[in-house]
This record gives structure tokens, sequence and C-alpha cells, in this order.
């Protein structure tokens, strides 16, 4: 069986990559959102229940952290480009 992709981006030894968030103790009392530029970052287990509002390049994007986020990244959530849609024609 091969491993999972999650488990290819990075080392075991190593670790989940995750980002010291200063206000992580305020946004779980006060329920504040903590923006943040760092797609990269994994979602740890003690980040549920926690908004985050994550920057897609051009703004801020909303995320609610549940369950089932747990292990992935937070960009993942924050989608960087639009969806295609054909544009009717004049004629129709």
């Amino acid at each position: 069986m091969l491993p999972s992709a999650v488990r290819l981006s990075r080392s075991a030894w190593k670790g989940p990559f995750f980002v010291a968030f200063p206000n992580l103790r305020e946004a779980l009392q006060n329920g504040t959102s903590i923006k943040t530029q760092a797609r990269s970052c994994t979602i740890l287990p003690n980040f549920v229940g926690i908004r985050f509002e994550v920057h897609n390049g051009k703004e801020y994007i909303p995320i609610m952290v549940t369950d089932e986020m747990v292990g992935h990244k937070l960009g993942e959530f924050a989608a960087t480009r639009k969806r295609f849609t054909f544009k009717s024609s004049k004629n129709k």
C-alpha cells in the first residue's frame, strides 16, 4: 500500500509544520478570528473550534476549523483561483 499524500509532504521525524499563533488563547476564549497568511500551516487538534481568516492572495477567507480538517493545511480551504463560467452570448 502507498502512504497517503499528507505523509509524503514532510518526513515523519520532523513532525507537522505549524506556525505559533500568539493570540491563539484569546481566540479560544473570546471567539475572535485569527488572520494569517501561513497557508502551509498544518491544522492541529487544538485548533478545532477556532476561526481563521486565511489569505488567498487577494482577500482573507473565513474558515471555521472542524474535526475533519485536522492534518490538512490551512491553504486547502481557501481557494486561490476563481471558478470558470461560460458567459451567455448576446444572441440567446
